[in-house]
């Protein structure tokens, strides 16, 4: 799956604050299945709230797959949460009894902690986004990559009141075996996609709608945003293909961990 163009929108920004080095590394396409048991070098990493905590692994390889069986879909929201879109989104969930998984950047979560509690109150879980959604992550260093990660699960877990993100979504696909293992050792499955609906192409609904009743049998995780710019065709197309997936049979799940 090709990756997406110019979604790195907080990626410079931030990590000039942070002071991170980018180092160029080996490049890996998000659907490589790399060897979970190839060593890697071990590098520097943040520490996160309660670092003595055990956490249950999980396993490293990308997951697409729906918990909802063979007629599952996985609604998967990203880059959120938004103060303008994340609450219409939720709402349109709500009103078609659809359960998501909403891939969150860490300095979104950290400014908007309430939208992240109204997120899980609702029954939907949380995805680690990364700090700053830098789409060049494969190519920067293991040090790097790990300040991406476990900071930003500290960060939605502080913003959710303690609920930890149970998945790992690289941002753009830009996945390597170490940050997949790295994700799945904290208990975050690595988390793909089989439908993008390009919404952050913002071609129009009607677009967005067509995309997804084409490319559906292609299989469950379907691929939608509430933050990055103007989302109200998000919205639209969330509106029509929500209702339209249950009259054709399909169910809403959740990734399978």
């Amino acid at each position: 799956m090709a990756r997406h163009k110019g979604r790195g929108w907080q990626g410079r920004l931030v990590a000039a604050a942070l002071g991170v080095t980018a180092v160029a590394a080996a490049t890996s396409m998000w659907s490589a299945q790399a060897n979970p048991t190839a060593a890697q070098p071990k590098a520097p990493v943040s520490v996160p709230d309660d670092p003595d905590r055990k956490v249950a692994e999980v396993s490293a390889e990308i997951v697409h797959a729906s918990d909802g069986g063979a007629r599952g879909v996985n609604i998967t929201i990203d880059d959120g949460p938004d103060p303008a879109w994340t609450p219409q989104v939720l709402q349109l969930l709500k009103d078609n009894d659809t359960k998501a998984t909403f891939c969150m950047v860490g300095t979104q979560a950290q400014a908007h902690p309430d939208l992240v509690k109204q997120v899980v109150a609702a029954g939907h879980r949380l995805c680690n986004h990364t700090v700053s959604h830098d789409t060049t992550m494969d190519t920067k260093s293991e040090a790097y990559q790990s300040q991406q990660i476990l900071d930003a699960e500290r960060m939605i877990t502080k913003a959710s009141g303690g609920v930890r993100p149970q998945y790992y979504r690289a941002p753009g696909g830009a996945f390597t075996p170490y940050s997949r293992e790295l994700a799945a050792s904290r208990g975050m499955r690595p988390l793909g996609w089989n439908v993008d609906s390009k919404d952050f192409e913002r071609p129009g609904a009607d677009a967005m709608v067509a995309t997804v009743k084409r490319e559906i049998p292609n299989g469950p995780t379907v691929l939608f945003h509430d933050a990055g710019g103007d989302r109200s065709q998000t919205v639209a197309a969330l509106r029509e293909v929500l209702p339209w997936l249950r009259e054709q049979g399909y169910s809403y799940g959740f990734p399978v961990r």
